[in-house]
């Protein structure tokens, strides 16, 4: 893994939170993506979640196929309240002293609950990582953890179908407004169409804009100011995701944290460059020193090409192994 540190991570469900009024049914709940996720920080060693599955029982064939132990937590009062939440916590705490290896808590709940576990995990050195749909989360847990990571539900194909109906029915108002603006100035009609047309060609470009959130060009002009040499850009994206764990940057019109820095290059911000394979980023006025490496001996690190692809560019090596 280029020398990097393999992360041991636990999983722990509190599954009602993730499928009670957030716009994910236990039927369609889908865990796998955000286990994607988390197989790129390193290896989940212990996936469980809890909950009274007798309620639940739609979801247990999905989340035994990828590997989650399920809790069964019946309700323990008259009103239907069950004990997962107190069970997970006790689960977690005996976990972090009984397994020191297992340095990665992912708590996948949005409840404010969880923020003494949150305090009390980060205390004995370990990360801990949130997972929850946004409109769920308390930002008291949000801002407990490390990282937070959002689910995001699907859409069904009747919602899609919902969303272009209704584009055609808006589209379809304004054939007829400019109609009647025709009618209306007569001659002139083609100056209203041009008009028109050029109002939504504006309005669909401000809407795709995408603009460099204040939180990042914050972290990349302080770093920046101290930094001795070239900064990785993982450097830049964890100290961002430190002041703000559910910082994402798709929430901000960027399909990959490579085009966030490439927009910030544009605006002047930065420089990137290239030293042997790797990228890094400097100062917009930073005099780069000449590679000493190989047949690159004498040649100048030259700046990331606008066009390089994404995939390449998103693959940083470990800060460590540069010295920096």
């Amino acid at each position: 893994m280029d020398g990097r540190t393999e992360h041991r991570i636990a999983l722990f469900l509190d599954f009602e939170n993730l499928v009670t009024n957030t716009g994910i049914s236990a039927g369609s709940f889908d865990l796998q993506p955000s286990l994607d996720r988390l197989l790129e920080k390193g290896k989940v060693v212990f996936r469980r979640a809890y909950c009274d599955w007798s309620r639940f029982s739609e979801a247990k064939a999905r989340l035994h196929d990828v590997g989650v132990e399920l809790v069964d937590v019946p309700p323990s009062t008259r009103a239907g309240k069950n004990g997962a939440d107190m069970r997970l916590v006790i689960d977690a705490l005996e976990l972090c002293y009984a397994r020191e290896q297992i340095d990665t808590f992912v708590i996948a709940s949005g409840d404010s609950d969880f923020c003494p576990l949150a305090y009390k995990l980060r205390e004995n050195g370990r990360t801990v990582i949130g997972l929850a749909v946004k409109e769920s989360s308390s930002r008291l847990f949000v801002s407990a953890c490390d990282e937070f990571i959002y689910l995001r539900p699907k859409q069904s194909r009747g919602d899609k179908e919902k969303e272009k109906e209704k584009e055609k029915e808006k589209g379809g108002g304004r054939h007829a407004e400019e109609r009647g603006e025709k009618g209306k100035r007569g001659r002139h009609g083609h100056e209203a169409k041009g008009n028109g047309k050029a109002e939504a060609a504006q309005g669909s470009a401000s809407r795709s804009k995408s603009e460099v959130p204040a939180i990042a060009r914050e972290v990349v002009q302080s770093l920046l100011a101290r930094a001795t040499g070239s900064l990785n850009p993982s450097l830049i994206k964890e100290a961002i995701v430190r002041k703000e764990p559910d910082f994402d940057e798709r929430d901000h019109g960027f399909s990959t944290f490579t085009r966030l820095l490439a927009a910030m290059e544009q605006e002047g911000l930065l420089r990137r460059i290239q030293q042997g394979r790797q990228w890094y980023v400097v100062g917009p006025d930073t005099d780069v020193a000449p590679a000493q490496s190989g047949k690159t001996r004498g040649a100048p690190a030259r700046a990331v090409p606008q066009d390089e692809p994404d995939d390449e560019l998103e693959s940083y090596p470990d800060p460590d192994d540069e010295g920096l």
